[in-house]
C-alpha cells in the first residue's frame, strides 16, 4: 500500500510539472496564471499527501 501511495505523491509532481510548462508556454495568453495556481495546489498536495502518509506509516510501526 505504501507503494501506490508513493506513486501518487509523484503523480502530483508530475502533474504540477506539466502545469508549469504548460504556464511557461502560455505565459502571453490571458490565462496563464490559472495554470499557476494549479501547479502550486498540485505541489501542496504531494506536500499534504506525503506528510499524511509518514504519519500513517509511523502509527503502524508503533502498534
Amino acid at each position: 500500500m505504501n507503494k501506490v501511495g508513493k506513486i501518487f505523491e509523484m503523480g502530483y509532481l508530475v502533474v504540477a510539472g506539466l502545469f508549469g510548462y504548460t504556464a511557461f508556454e502560455e505565459r502571453a495568453e490571458e490565462g496563464w496564471w490559472t495554470y499557476l495556481i494549479l501547479m502550486v495546489l498540485a505541489v501542496f498536495m504531494f506536500f499534504f499527501r506525503r506528510n499524511f502518509r509518514k504519519k500513517r506509516e509511523d502509527r503502524l510501526n508503533q502498534n
